[in-house]
């Protein structure tokens, strides 16, 4: 009799089809942070939309400050309610379907935005940031209970892996295109932009947006129709919503009996910060510090993505090898140190003191001086590491928290992740100001990425059973 594989969570696991469908909700969702948050919409948010890199670098700061603060009033119960009701995929199809709308409708934010304008693409921006987090959380949480426990890691670094396959295609599409016909007269391109594109309107920035919402719609349905979801409990949702509601303050209330999941959190919430940050703002710095325009910034992008991919494969294989903890404590101490070479890069030195040519090294029109090559090479490591950390981060918290509050403590996963969307650009976005530097304000994630890998000393990775109840 053939023995019945075990999921994470103790459950029959789903079968591979089920568990690999739940990877394309990764490769649908991750393509609109790739090309929207990190390396096309919110650069030219800040340089062409408000006019000035400075100023536009510490307002994306507050927007996910916003969105942090927001999240952090109501992702704990919405994952608790999820739990009640037991059902993930119809919160999974509301979310995207709502990001995938208004990823269409970053269409309209136009260049020098000013007054009600400026305020209604702050708005916009916001309410995807919010939608992505809580898509996020219910997504996670069904990974302990379809994947086998055997091969955890590999799984969720598949998802990663292909989140980042599908950012280097689009960006690969938004490159040969829209970015580089008509500015390079390369004999494989097209004369003009396809569909008629104005790259004087910045066209080839906001198309972004429409592309990855269609393309998140497309590479759900996967995930919808294949992956198997949790039992619906029977109640309803005002039912689900009051038992989860008392469901959280029990669980606050139990805070000693998880001590080590709140004490990951705490870690996480930190490393993951600085991390997270390095990301949103890693494109911003470079754009102001190297006058990175659409096609560098796109050709920066597509690379860091093929590096992140190879990153999240590897990090998965190493990580059911060697254990997640283990794994995603190297991880994030390699990133701080990574962190401190690239703001130790200017345009003419390296290292804070070395000195460097700033003729070009080549004929080459984009990154053509020595200080841009070696900030777009350890950028590359960075994004490899980066990954690691992300994908063994995810498998440790399936691994530690209790099975049926799966939900509920992925919610307080999400929210330790999305307070990226507080404290780090409000760091940024307040040490920027302060200082009018982009370098120090970027810097400074460095000590959110020290602080929180110390912390992780002191986190096991057993799991927290539920108390019994009495």
């Amino acid at each position: 009799m053939t023995r019945e594989v075990q999921s994470i969570a103790g459950t029959p696991a789903a079968s591979p089809l089920g568990y690999f469908s739940w990877t394309s909700g990764q490769l649908g969702r991750d393509p609109y942070y790739i090309l929207v948050v990190i390396y096309i919409f919110f650069p030219y948010f800040s340089t062409q939309v408000v006019g000035d890199p400075v100023y536009g670098q510490a307002l994306i700061g507050y927007l996910n400050a916003v969105s942090g603060a927001l999240l952090a009033l109501t992702i704990p119960f919405l994952g608790a309610i999820a739990d009640k009701q037991g059902r993930r995929k119809p919160w999974i199809a509301g979310t995207v379907g709502f990001m995938s709308l208004g990823a269409c409708m970053l269409w309209w934010i136009m260049p020098g935005a000013e007054g009600s304008d400026l305020y209604w693409a702050f708005f916009l921006l916001l309410s995807i940031n919010l939608a992505f987090a809580y898509s996020e959380v219910f997504h996670n949480a069904m990974l302990p209970s379809i994947t086998p426990v055997d091969r955890a890691g590999l799984v969720s670094g598949l998802a990663f892996s292909l989140g980042n396959l599908g950012g280097v295609s689009l960006m690969v599409f938004v490159l040969f295109a829209f970015a580089l016909p008509g500015v390079e007269t390369w004999s494989f391109l097209p004369d003009q932009p396809l569909w008629g594109v104005d790259q004087s309107a910045h066209e080839q920035d906001r198309i972004v947006g429409p592309i990855s919402g269609l393309w998140m719609l497309i590479f759900t349905l996967p995930l919808l129709f294949f992956t198997p979801d949790t039992p619906r409990s029977g109640l309803t949702l005002v039912a689900a919503a009051r038992s989860g509601l008392k469901d959280v303050f029990k669980t606050v209330s139990q805070l000693k009996h998880y001590a080590n999941i709140a004490r990951y959190l705490l870690a996480r919430m930190l490393f993951n910060d600085g991390m997270v940050g390095v990301l949103i703002f890693g494109g911003v710095y470079a754009a102001g510090n190297f006058d990175w325009d659409t096609i560098s910034l796109l050709i920066f992008g597509l690379c860091t993505s093929v590096s992140a991919m190879l990153g999240a494969y590897l990090g998965g294989r190493l990580d059911d090898r060697f254990g997640s903890l283990a794994t995603l404590k190297v991880s994030v101490l390699m990133t701080f140190f990574i962190l401190l070479a690239l703001v130790s890069i200017e345009t003419d030195r390296v290292a804070f003191i070395v000195a460097v040519d700033v003729a070009p090294v080549w004929s080459f029109p984009y990154f053509n001086t020595q200080a841009e090559i070696i900030y777009f090479c350890v950028n590359q490591v960075f994004a490899l590491f980066f990954v690691t950390a992300l994908s063994a981060s995810r498998t440790l918290m399936a691994k530690i928290c209790p099975p049926e509050k799966a939900a509920q403590f992925f919610g307080l996963y999400g929210l330790s992740g999305s307070v990226t969307a507080f404290l780090a650009p409000l760091l940024v976005a307040t040490t920027t100001q302060w200082f009018d530097s982009q370098r120090v304000g970027f810097g400074s994630l460095a000590f959110l990425i020290v602080l929180g890998a110390g912390m992780l000393y002191w986190v096991s990775d057993e799991r927290t059973e539920a108390p019994r109840e009495a």
